[in-house]
């Protein structure tokens, strides 16, 4: 099983790019991927779609069911605790997700320890 980091640092703005990196990790769970998603900078406003149609991209989804998916299932999420506090994030952010505060070493750490490292 491989694993893999897609990290997102794009906001809800940047719909496209957002929504193809959960996509993304969307796809790569449903082959079998040991999947970890780190949220950090403007990406960490994404925890934060509560209703379906708020951020869709052109061709790459709604990122509400990106997010219900990887919720489902159980997909690891770590959000960057300066990034979330910066932006007045705190831990009812993390709530119904399988996700905790991390620090930049944490996406270090699993970056060294994953086969590929995706970034949007």
């Amino acid at each position: 099983m491989s694993k893999i980091v897609v990290h997102i640092h794009s906001g809800p703005d940047l719909a496209n790019k957002a929504t193809l990196g959960l996509l993304v990790a969307v796809t790569a769970v449903d082959k079998g991927g040991d999947v970890t998603l780190f949220l950090a900078a403007d990406g960490v406003h994404l925890l934060g779609c509560s209703e379906r149609e708020q951020v869709v991209g052109l061709g790459t989804g709604d990122l509400k069911d990106h997010l219900d998916k990887l919720k489902s299932e159980n997909t690891k999420i770590f959000v960057s605790g300066m990034s979330a506090k910066a932006r007045g994030y705190d831990e009812t952010l993390l709530n119904g997700y399988n996700a905790s505060f991390a620090m930049p070493d944490a996406l270090l750490e699993c970056s060294l320890e994953a086969d590929t490292v995706l970034c949007y």
